[in-house]
């Protein structure tokens, strides 16, 4: 007996499957399931979050490396008190080496207060000591690692391991971007050859996020984004049809692949990018400011000029609809870092050095544009680090080794309640020990001050639905406006 065949060709996939069998009805079935997923043929167009956010835009500044909070923000008077005397009952695993650990060690740096928030501030940080009354400081920050790279992942994805979507991610997954001719989410390394921070792109990954949702790293060198300049022999007009072909042929192939989001993202990106290229350099252009605002920002002064650019680089993009801008502060491995193991006073003048103006003038100049208002502005590292020293072998001087059980972020802007502190450490900073906040809290907050629930913020992959903040996080309502 001759069984007929059921299908008149061959089928070639799943969809082909589901589109022949039941008339079809396969089909509708798979396209209803789909539909969650598939945001609009533009996966970047802007739309609505969940409510009305404060923020539209976020400017993070990065302190790579582990700033100390008992160097920067968390002022200790115990520490000089007890200045040389040993910590009883600590833990010598607690850092990366435990076969340095000293005694408490007071800051090396001079604290006074300043502002109608009388807030404790360190001599290295003297612009941004202008601006505490804008600030809202978090100083119980925790995270589960002592170690760099996950430390990194943690603060970045919400895991510490690699392969899950970070923050700017899931922020231009859940609201797009209101800019149309440059990425959505864009991200600035150390620029004088110290590296990129460990982890390296996985930090601004899109983990199993389509890829359109990926950060844009900058070049620190040379032309800030490869090919954006029109080969000499081509027209415009020419590169117009030519881009007009290939879109039909990738709308053609995406014909009966609908629920392909991944597929609509490339497509995309081939638009975006020619569309760069008549925005992208006059975006990132600093030349063009002001002379008194290229000043304001330290352009002028050599010890800051590079982070000066990047900082006057952040406010002209979300000026112009960029969503998310995120600058990190030091490269790849510890001195060239905020990671001061060997010399914490000389590493942390170094790079408040580079850091203080430039963001103090983006402080400032956000709140001259207006702009403060709808810009959340984010300062903070991975982790923080121990209030003993740390006593490398064959240096007289002395460091910190990492904590991972206290550190502190501080926030701008975008809805922020300015002049609050929120949580506290131990008389001597070891770890957070009142209204603790976790790495999920930090997110849960980022997202809600741009009007998304983080436990409505999903992504169905592996068939479960993920989230930033996994199955944890509070949004830290103290510091809202």
């Amino acid at each position: 007996m001759t069984i007929p065949h059921l299908f008149a060709t061959p089928v070639a996939s799943r969809r082909d499957f589901l589109r022949t069998a039941g008339c079809g009805l396969g089909t509708l079935a798979l396209t209803g399931l789909l539909d969650a997923e598939t945001k609009s043929i533009d996966p970047l167009s802007a739309h609505p979050g969940h409510f009305a956010g404060k923020a539209k835009s976020v400017i993070w500044i990065f302190a790579n490396g582990g700033p100390s909070h008992v160097d920067t923000w968390d002022y200790k008077p115990e520490l000089v008190k007890r200045d040389g005397k040993k910590l009883e009952g600590f833990d010598n695993k607690t850092g990366f080496f435990p076969g340095e650990v000293g005694p408490l060690m007071k800051s090396p740096f001079a604290w006074k207060q300043h502002g109608q928030s009388s807030t404790w501030v360190p001599e290295i940080f003297p612009n941004l000591a202008k601006h505490v009354d804008k600030m809202a400081f978090v100083h119980s920050c925790w995270t589960e690692t002592n170690n760099h790279a996950p430390a990194l992942f943690q603060i970045n994805t919400g895991l510490p391991r690699m392969g899950f979507p970070c923050v700017g991610s899931w922020v231009t997954y859940g609201l797009g971007s209101e800019s149309r001719n440059l990425p959505a989410f864009v991200v600035m390394y150390d620029t004088l050859g110290r590296g990129l921070p460990k982890g390296n792109a996985i930090n601004w990954g899109a983990g199993f996020l389509p890829g359109i949702y990926q950060g844009t790293a900058l070049n620190p060198q040379g032309v800030p984004i490869d090919n954006l300049q029109r080969d000499s022999g081509m027209a415009t007009a020419q590169q117009r049809r030519q881009l007009d072909l290939l879109s039909r042929l990738n709308r053609s192939h995406q014909t009966g692949r609908e629920g392909e989001a991944e597929l609509s993202a490339r497509i995309e990106t081939f638009e975006l990018a020619y569309r760069m290229q008549m925005s992208a350099p006059e975006a990132l252009d600093v030349s063009r400011e002001p002379r008194k605002v290229q000043d304001l920002y330290g352009l002028d002064d050599p010890r800051c000029t590079h982070f000066a650019k990047q900082c006057l680089m952040a406010r002209r993009m979300v000026e112009r609809g960029v969503r998310f801008v995120q600058i990190y502060s030091g490269g790849m491995e510890n001195e060239r870092s905020w990671d001061g193991h060997t010399d914490i006073a000389s590493n942390h003048r170094q790079f408040a050095g580079e850091t203080d103006k430039p963001v103090a003038a983006l402080l400032t100049d956000l709140a001259a544009r207006g702009l403060l208002d709808e810009t959340l502005v984010i300062w903070g590292g991975e982790f923080g680090r121990l209030p003993v020293a740390q006593r490398p072998q064959g240096t007289a001087k002395m460091g910190r080794d990492h904590n991972p059980h206290a550190f502190t972020t501080w926030f701008a802007g975008g809805g922020i309640k300015g002049g609050t502190h929120y949580g506290e450490t131990d008389e001597v900073g070891l770890r957070a020990v009142v209204d603790r906040a976790s790495v999920h809290d930090l997110h849960a907050t980022i997202l809600h001050l741009l009007g998304l629930d983080h436990t409505k913020l999903t992504y169905k992959y592996n068939g479960r639905r993920f989230r930033l903040t996994d199955v944890h996080g509070n949004v830290i309502k103290k510091i809202i406006a």
